[in-house]
């Protein structure tokens, strides 16, 4: 992602970040966050990661669900991470680091499961992204993406909206698994969340 585009990204989500929870998608996503607990599998003492966090909502939601979890949340701006620590302060089970999703600092095969939850609508090279969630996860490491797809009836495998800093893309599930096909990142089942929200299940061999 260009320096300019990253920066123009963090300023659009810093001057929501404030107010962000209480807003009309946050609340969409919030029930998009609970159906798709219905879809995860995790090891006994996971530790995963959330990309694109925002104000640290899923953390929170899977850290209440399975108690001996850890994790960490990756987002682009200061602002959001600020509220996510705020909300979330417990630094022995919790940490949020601010970097981009197609250069993320962080180790190789440390985490059991990722997520990004509609925030992949933003990534410029989404394969790029793919990859380094390939990276990062522990071998048989699932990642869970939710996000809205194209009309079934458009006939569209990709969509692109020129919407917010750096446009908006949408993906189907054939999209889904081509993306993921060419980083060797397998598709293992699509599923529909909630209205057009299509969560994708990936994992790694």
């Amino acid at each position: 992602m260009p320096l300019e585009l990253q920066q123009q990204k963090a300023r659009f989500f810093d001057l929501w970040a404030p107010r962000y929870d209480w807003m009309i998608p946050s609340v969409f996503y919030q029930a998009v966050h609970q159906r798709l607990l219905s879809y995860v599998t995790l090891p006994a003492t996971p530790h995963v990661l959330d990309i694109g966090c925002g104000t640290g909502r899923l953390l929170r939601r899977l850290g209440t669900h399975y108690p001996a979890l850890t994790g960490v949340g990756l987002d682009v701006s200061a602002e959001m991470l600020r509220q996510a620590r705020s909300a979330l302060p417990d630094t022995t089970r919790f940490d949020f680091v601010q970097g981009r999703s197609d250069a993320m600092p962080l180790s190789p095969a440390e985490f059991d499961a990722a997520f990004c939850t509609i925030s992949f609508l933003h990534y410029p090279d989404p394969a790029r992204v793919l990859d380094n969630i390939r990276q990062i996860l522990k071998p048989q490491g699932r990642f869970y993406l939710a996000d809205y797809a194209p009309s079934r009836w458009s006939g569209q495998n990709r969509q692109y909206l020129p919407l917010s800093p750096g446009g908006l893309r949408f993906y189907n599930a054939t999209a889904r698994e081509q993306l993921g096909s060419q980083v060797n990142l397998p598709v293992i089942s699509h599923h529909y969340l909630l209205g057009p929200v299509m969560l994708t299940i990936f994992r790694r061999s």
